[in-house]
């Protein structure tokens, strides 16, 4: 199935392509190959993950949403101080080429315009054989993941319309914000500016930014966390020039745009958004990019302050059924058919909030696993919030499930999921009840009778299995019948070993205690299974309790007839005694399988 993310992002594109506002920045060579109808979006998680859609692989000029790379890029060279020696983090309120300086300092009000932009490169020096503009490429390369480079033609026909730019460069030379020669320094933005990329690029750009300035893909270390602080700080405040107010207060996300027609917008801990759009607005913003951030932001809560918290990944396990299996004791057909079945049915515990980014973790792998899966058990019990992104995003998941014959049963008793269309989902109130559920629908699909046996005589039960035919008979002959309608307590905690009891039909629970003394399922028991053997530990006592439900037949072996039995036919005493020590090894031995998956999971 197609995730419900990039289900929605398809929708937002179709919507949004319609908008025809706006003109392109036609500067450059590149101008002569924009088409105004180009349209991408790319939306990149902190673990490396990118939806996109549209036109996310045409290359055009990162323009100035280099200005906060490099600026990270200088504060983490240079540290913080002798960046903001030559440029300040106050909102200016002007458009991106406004002579802007403070009268005092000299000061560009902040890195995200251009007088400030150029500022910043005046303090990238060459190093190690590389040129300024080779290092800084270099790092670009390092936060999108792949080589970028800078276009020689498009720096040549950007710096043939940068008089009002040069006039910035010498008037920072002057006021010794640049340092060095102002030429050099503009040379450099110019390059930086003319780095040619794509919306994927931009996306994972601002993934890593969203990473704390490493890349979810390489596990580089782009920028140290403090650069990463500082940047998104002043993207906040400036990163969309005169237009930056509205944006923090209806968008609220650090973004950056470019006249090239991009736009990088970033949530912190959780994801990483890109636009492209070439048709740009007065503030020199893509339209369609500008309505896109805000579209999504809004229908996916993005906005800082209802995202405040770490969007981690809601999933806190993951493991097929065999993996965590129930508290059943199965025959070994029922095993065997569960152990090979084992890839279509899920339990996935979740945890903390399902917001955007959480719920994306989720429905990812639900999706990417769907078309293997027949039964999958979600458990929320430990789940804090659910926003209505998150929500919405559930209901596509359980509708695609619902619609092509996939079953999903919850464990839900506290109605974390009150906002979800639950309708043909099964709820439960433990985790254990709805993975024996789904250990019984993999059965009834998959296993023969002998997987799921209404009823077993004794001769048949598999616990007797080493026993030939005749010996199984000698057994069987020393046993007494017995009948337990629903709720009966059969055997209860403490008393003394009361014989081996073999259930012929129905289903039996043993109940445990808790050191706080309440009570919980430890284990059900069906036709051909045992139990009651266990009561001969140090003290013969019985350490649980064995309940019916529903009517119940049993044959027993009485601690009377195993004691005189061991005298009449030791050696039939010690085929039980070899055949029950068999099934208690293969319990534990399969138990220890499934703990010793659950741990390399």
């Amino acid at each position: 199935m197609e995730s419900p993310v990039l289900s929605y992002l398809r929708k937002v594109h179709a919507e949004l392509a319609e908008l025809r506002d706006g003109t392109p920045y036609s500067v450059g060579p590149s101008s002569a190959d924009l088409n105004p109808a180009d349209f991408g979006i790319a939306l990149a998680t902190v673990d490396g993950h990118v939806y996109e859609v549209g036109t996310t692989r045409k290359q055009f000029s990162l323009q100035s949403i280099s200005k906060p790379l490099s600026y990270g890029f200088a504060i983490a060279e240079l540290g913080m101080d002798a960046v903001d020696a030559h440029v300040d983090v106050e909102p200016s309120g002007d458009p991106f080429n406004e002579i802007s300086s403070n009268p005092e300092t000299g000061r560009p009000a902040n890195a995200m315009i251009n007088a400030g932009a150029i500022a910043v490169a005046s303090l990238i020096k060459g190093s190690g054989g590389r040129t300024p503009i080779q290092r800084i490429e270099h790092t670009y390369s390092e936060f999108a993941a792949r080589r970028l480079r800078s276009d020689g033609r498009e720096y040549r026909a950007e710096r043939a319309r940068s008089d009002r730019n040069h006039g910035l460069a010498y008037l920072l030379s002057a006021a010794g914000v640049v340092e060095g020669d102002p030429t050099r320094a503009l040379e450099t933005y110019l390059r930086q500016c003319a780095v040619q990329v794509d919306c994927r690029d931009l996306a994972m750009i601002a993934a890593t930014l969203a990473s704390g300035g490493t890349n979810p893909v390489t596990g580089t270390e782009v920028l140290p966390y403090e650069a990463v602080e500082r940047v998104l700080s002043v993207m906040m405040t400036s990163g969309m020039y005169d237009d930056a107010g509205d944006w923090a207060t209806s968008v609220g996300l650090p973004a950056k745009s470019g006249v090239g027609g991009g736009i990088i917008a970033v949530l912190p801990g959780q994801v990483g958004l890109a636009v492209y759009s070439p048709p740009l607005d007065t503030h020199g913003n893509s339209v369609r990019g500008a309505a896109a951030c805000r579209r999504i932001s809004s229908d996916l809560q993005m906005h800082f302050v209802r995202s405040a918290r770490q969007g981690r990944s809601a999933i806190r396990s993951i493991r097929t059924i065999d993996q965590e299996p129930s508290n059943i004791r199965r025959t070994e057909a029922a095993a065997d058919v569960l152990q090979e079945q084992s890839e279509r049915a899920l339990v996935l515990e979740l945890a903390g909030d399902l917001f955007f980014a959480g719920t994306e973790t989720v429905v990812r792998e639900l999706t990417s696993r769907a078309p293997e899966i027949d039964v999958v058990v979600i458990d929320v019990r430990d789940v804090d919030e659910v926003g209505d992104a998150g929500i919405r995003m559930i209901n596509a998941v359980f509708q695609d499930f619902r619609e092509n014959g996939r079953e999903i049963l919850l464990v839900d008793p506290d109605d974390v999921l009150g906002g979800v269309d639950t309708r043909g989902i099964t709820v439960f109130d433990s985790r254990d009840r709805a993975i024996a559920e789904c250990e019984h629908r993999l059965l009834e699909r998959y296993g023969g009778p002998e997987a799921m046996p209404r009823a077993v005589p004794v001769v048949d039960s598999p616990v007797l299995a080493p026993l030939d035919h005749a010996d199984a008979e000698a057994l069987a002959s020393h046993m007494n019948p017995r009948h337990y309608d629903d709720g009966d307590v059969i055997r209860r905690v403490g008393q003394r070993f009361g014989g081996v009891f073999f259930i012929l039909s129905g289903t039996i629970s043993i109940v445990a205690s808790h050191t706080d003394g309440t009570r919980f399922r430890l284990r059900t028991l069906g036709a051909g299974m045992t139990f009651g053997e266990l009561a001969l530990g140090e003290d013969d006592r019985q350490e649980t309790t064995a309940k019916a439900e529903g009517p119940v037949e049993v044959m027993v072996l009485t601690a009377d007839e195993i004691e005189a039995l061991e005298e009449r036919d030791p050696a039939l005493a010690v085929q039980l005694w070899r055949a029950l020590s068999r099934d208690a090894y293969m319990r534990v031995d399969r138990l220890s399988r499934a703990n010793a998956a659950r741990i390399r999971d």
